[in-house]
């Protein structure tokens, strides 16, 4: 990897990581305590725009700081295992599409797969919390249930989201990154 290649990589990371704190910052309370935000979207762009590792690691850097800031600092280490988990998700369906994510159905499945992956993910964190926290598994389980319409909003969010977005940014960065005049 040449240097122009290697700073733009760091520039990348870090530019989807401030988009994912501040996507995450935009945030709709829930009466479960839960909140549904936009961060999600940012991860999913992120993997399909710069690829799984560094758009895993820019999504979990991005929630973890803004975890951090939000007084949320316990859970930041989770958000970041999990980036790489439910981007793991994106990546397997971008691999299964053989790196061609060329027709809106695909953005969809990979969403929508990367929704579920985050779904599974939440419901075993917040039951696992529940049971560290003294509860028999039914109580934690039906406790971790009771978080998810939340999350349910952030999958549709950002099934739309990125379907509506991926095409004109990756276009936009086929043109800024394969011209060689910076």
């Amino acid at each position: 990897m040449n240097k122009q290649s290697s700073t733009t990589s760091i520039v990348l990371v870090g530019l989807f990581a401030a988009l994912t704190v501040l996507g995450t910052m935009i945030k709709i309370p829930m009466p479960t305590g839960a909140f549904a935000h936009l961060g999600n979207s940012v991860l999913l762009l992120a993997v399909l725009l710069i690829g799984y590792k560094k758009g895993a690691l820019a999504g979990g850097l991005g929630f973890a700081i803004f975890d951090i800031l939000n007084g949320f600092a316990a859970e930041a280490p989770y958000f970041i295992l999990e980036s790489f988990i439910v981007g793991g998700a994106a990546a397997l369906m971008i691999f299964f599409f053989h790196q061609n994510i060329d027709a809106i159905w695909k953005i969809i499945v990979v969403a929508t797969v990367t929704g579920i992956a985050k779904v599974i993910m939440t419901q075993l964190k917040n039951t696992i919390m529940g049971l560290l926290a003294g509860a028999d598994f039914n109580v934690s389980f039906a406790s971790a249930l009771s978080k998810l319409p939340a999350t349910f909003i952030n999958v549709a969010t950002t099934i739309v989201i990125v379907t509506l977005v991926y095409f004109p940014l990756k276009k936009a960065m086929d043109v800024i990154f394969t011209k060689q005049s910076f």
